[in-house]
């Protein structure tokens, strides 16, 4: 499994436009950004800086322009994110988050019933596992 490095809150907003339309250019990247953020044009293009030294994001160069592209996916990304975030808070099980996540939240039919899919594939799957190991 390859290493998908830390992305900042900010970063994040540089990844999901990237995720959605790339390859860009910065100033792509910027010109969608500004009408979106309060950041400056050298603020977003060091965000970039710092995805490309982190080797999320990568880039070709044409021309005088890079054409930034991103390394890893966002499933990717958000599968460490909450792996980290159940090692700091959930110490490492997601059972007491998701029990609190579920009691907190008013989760409409749909998503009641999509959690339970989610649960079933995932007992099905399990117990496949623990079939073919005997």
């Amino acid at each position: 499994m390859k290493k998908i490095p830390k992305i900042s809150e900010a970063e994040w907003e540089v990844m999901k436009l990237l995720w959605k339309k790339s390859p860009a250019t910065a100033n792509d990247v910027v010109k969608t950004l500004s009408g979106k953020t309060h950041w400056k044009r050298e603020t977003i293009r060091t965000l970039i800086n710092r995805l490309v030294q982190k080797k999320a994001v990568g880039f070709k160069k044409k021309g005088r322009q890079y054409h930034y592209f991103p390394l890893v996916t966002e499933a990717e990304c958000v599968r460490a994110e909450t792996t980290s975030f159940l090692k700091r808070f959930g110490g490492g099980s997601i059972e007491p988050m998701l029990a609190a996540f579920v009691e907190e939240e008013k989760l409409s039919t749909e998503k009641i019933a999509k959690l339970r899919r989610i649960l079933k594939k995932a007992a099905d799957e399990h117990k496949k596992k623990r079939n073919k190991s005997r």
